[in-house]
């Protein structure tokens, strides 16, 4: 019978701004010294009810060569990392909503809502996106700018979407991320319903930096990002539940 050892609210949304002991803008290192910051110079920013919203139209923010850095336009870090149990499970909960400003229609990646576990100690990622009409989990392994990611016999880098459309569109769902370090199985629902097992999962994940964000998924051209035709959205989430058990 699996017990229930601690859980974590990590909302605090009312600081966000601040950059408080909770959130940060996020971003990446880069080789040159200077630094990528996740952060759309004409975001709005709203807190109410303990929720955040950001809006952001249009886009704005590409990079022209590394996909993840054009990817993400506006995206907040933890502050600190979730350590995940030898032993057990962790579950990570929340709700979220997206609403897609001229997005071009039944193209998830043309502009979503995320919420990203990364494990900057391996290059690991699990997440949820949420556009207007359809949903994606994503499990990831990524060549994260300054991360050293584990040598392996199998693929070293790979990144698995799966979209569904069975949620409420443009309204409020509820995500849940659960992670058995032992067991190596990762089990992602929407809504109280399971929506994608991973078992044998290759990779050991020690650490997770929640992320929230505002993204696309265009692939780089030989000329650079092909993500910006003017469109925009609005993300909104609740603060998240971490239950760890044992």
């Amino acid at each position: 019978m699996k017990k229930l050892q601690s859980e974590i609210v990590l909302g605090n949304f009312h600081s966000i701004l601040s950059e408080s002991d909770t959130w940060k803008m996020g971003g990446f290192p880069l080789p040159d010294g200077s630094f990528h910051e996740f952060r759309e110079p004409e975001a709005v920013v709203i807190v109410r009810n303990d929720e955040l919203y950001v809006r952001v139209n249009p886009f704005t923010k590409t990079h022209p060569s590394v996909q993840f850095l054009d990817n993400a336009k506006h995206m907040y870090y933890s502050k600190e990392p979730v350590k995940v149990p030898e032993e057990g499970s962790i579950t990570f909960k929340w709700k979220m909503r997206s609403r897609p400003i001229g997005a071009n229609p039944g193209d998830l990646y043309d502009g979503f809502v995320s919420v990203n576990l990364l494990d900057f100690t391996t290059g690991a990622a699990l997440d949820f996106f949420a556009g207007n009409d359809q949903y994606a989990s994503v499990y990831a392994v990524l060549p994260f700018p300054g991360v050293q990611v584990p040598d392996t016999n199998k693929t070293r880098y790979f990144c698995i979407f799966k979209e569904e459309s069975a949620f409420k569109q443009r309204e409020w769902n509820e995500y849940e991320i659960a992670y058995n370090r032992a067991a190596d199985e990762i089990i992602f629902s929407v809504n109280g319903d399971e929506v994608r097992i991973e078992k044998n999962v290759p990779i050991k994940f020690n650490e997770f930096t929640v992320a929230l964000g505002l993204m696309t998924e265009k692939d780089l051209s030989p000329e650079g990002s092909t993500s910006l035709h003017g469109q925009g959205i609005i993300g909104e989430w609740t603060p998240m539940k971490i239950s760890i058990e044992d």
